[in-house]
């Protein structure tokens, strides 16, 4: 007798089983098993992904079962490419800014769990705000992902929202905070109304893992629990009018092939509703962190499979920012800023007021990081690699969002006004913040890069801006 799947699979849904559906993800990991040496498939799917115009779930999971080694080097070389031709080799730079650890979640993979009673909790002030976003000011930094715990009592939306307002009140030095994004549990559309009023850049949620059975096993109490109310959040934050939405699974808490062919239907699924696919994709996995020890997870994944998982959302998605943390190690990010990474964070403190108080590790990391170099380094490293560090938040700030950013780069025309950004925040970075080694190679840098901008016209204009920096007057743009 054959048994078939009572819930169908529909990308236009608004239901999450529907659009991430079970079946659908074990027909396409079957049919990826049974091509994965099928050199003739494997050989249209690249040249169709040539095109820079995406893969489907399906062609995307062909590519991630290759087992062969010449036809893997294709995949690395055609992600590369494809980064390259549309982003060019500018690497956004941002951090992360916790607000509170206070949580009402039962989630097993993370320290911030409500049955966890000896993490120290914390929720910074205004004024404690006020500090550490200077501290993240004297950095360099102008783009932060701000985070909490899910907690209606302790961090209500009214709490988030005049953080917001906080940190972008705050002018220090030559510093202040162009961009906030925001990394906050799944919530209504009316709140995401109120964030999109308050001028977040991307409203970010990672998703962990997109198998219902496995999601409601780790998620055992709390409002986290709801697999259909986390997973549509992102089309209630796009009814909110919240255009730029982040997704992204934290790999090695179910099978990673699931995971990705998921992760990719859910892309697919925005793009079908809202013509407007995922601003970012984030691959974090998981680490250990306070009570959580990531071996008591199975589904781990190697760094040769985290390279391939990278490459193949590059070449699948290629139009939208991909971003790994200090989660992963210099050596490892080394590896995938040439797979088609295009943000990655500096100098970041994952614990609550770990700007201000560095030294005095109170516990309340969400995870460790692996990455623990100061930006300034990241920055020199990133140049000496013939990578251009980007402070930009011009897209966000100029209204090209939603689908006027994804227009952009899908025309390949976000080069035009993106390298020459990059070079002007890196300008204003150089100035004010560098050390002297890298103000010394960033000025050589950026004579360089000046010679890669296509048009002589904004050449110039760009060239006036630096002199203006030099000078000091900031904040230039095109």
């Amino acid at each position: 007798m054959t048994v078939t799947n009572a819930i169908p699979y529909n990308p236009k849904s608004s239901k999450a089983e529907e659009f991430i559906n079970h079946q659908e993800v074990l027909d396409t990991l079957r049919y990826a098993a049974e091509n994965k040496n099928n050199v003739k498939l494997i050989d249209e799917i690249l040249k169709k992904a040539a095109e820079k115009k995406g893969l489907s779930h399906r062609e995307a999971a062909v590519l991630l079962e290759c087992d062969i080694p010449e036809k893997n080097k294709e995949i690395f070389a055609l992600a590369k490419k494809i980064k390259d031709e549309i982003y060019g080799n500018r690497i956004v730079l941002f951090a992360p800014l916790y607000l509170s650890n206070y949580c009402v979640n039962s989630c097993v993979y993370c320290p911030y769990h409500i049955s966890n009673k000896h993490i120290p909790r914390k929720k910074l002030t205004q004024d404690e705000i006020r500090a550490e976003v200077i501290a993240l000011q004297d950095m360099g930094h102008k783009r932060l992902a701000l985070e909490t715990g899910e907690d209606p009592v302790n961090n209500p939306i009214e709490y988030v929202l005049e953080s917001i307002d906080t940190i972008y009140s705050i002018k220090h030095k030559n510093g202040a905070i162009r961009r906030v994004n925001v990394n906050i549990a799944a919530t209504t559309v009316e709140n995401y109304r109120k964030l999109k009023e308050a001028g977040i850049g991307t409203y970010i949620l990672f998703q962990e893992t997109y198998h219902k059975d496995s999601y409601e096993k780790l998620h055992p109490k709390g409002p986290k629990h709801d697999y259909a109310y986390h997973t549509e959040a992102m089309d209630r934050a796009m009814q909110g009018g919240i255009d730029d939405v982040g997704l992204g699974v934290l790999f090695g808490l179910e099978l990673y092939k699931y995971e990705f062919a998921a992760l990719l239907m859910h892309a697919e699924h925005l793009e079908a509703v809202f013509g407007v696919g995922p601003h970012t994709i984030s691959v974090p996995r998981i680490r250990r962190a306070d009570d959580i020890d990531p071996s008591a997870f199975d589904n781990g994944i190697d760094d040769d499979t985290f390279a391939k998982i990278v490459a193949c959302i590059r070449i699948a998605v290629p139009y939208t920012g991909m971003i790994v943390s200090t989660r992963e190690s210099k050596k490892v990010r080394e590896r995938v800023l040439e797979l088609g990474v295009s943000q990655i964070s500096g100098g970041s403190r994952t614990s609550v007021g770990g700007y201000i108080h560095p030294e005095e590790d109170e516990g309340t990391e969400q995870f460790d990081v692996s990455d623990r170099r100061p930006l300034d380094e990241v920055v020199c490293w990133l140049m000496e690699r013939g990578f251009t560090p980007s402070f930009c938040t011009a897209c966000y700030r100029e209204g090209r969002t939603g689908d006027r950013f994804m227009s952009l780069v899908k025309n390949g025309q976000i080069l035009n006004c993106c390298h020459p950004n990059a070079l002007i925040t890196l300008k204003e970075y150089l100035v004010d913040y560098a050390w002297p080694r890298t103000k010394e190679v960033g000025d050589r840098f950026i004579a360089e890069e000046l010679n890669r901008i296509p048009k002589e016209k904004v050449r110039h204009i760009t060239e006036n801006y630096l002199k203006e920096i030099e000078n000091g007057k900031r904040d230039f743009r095109f």
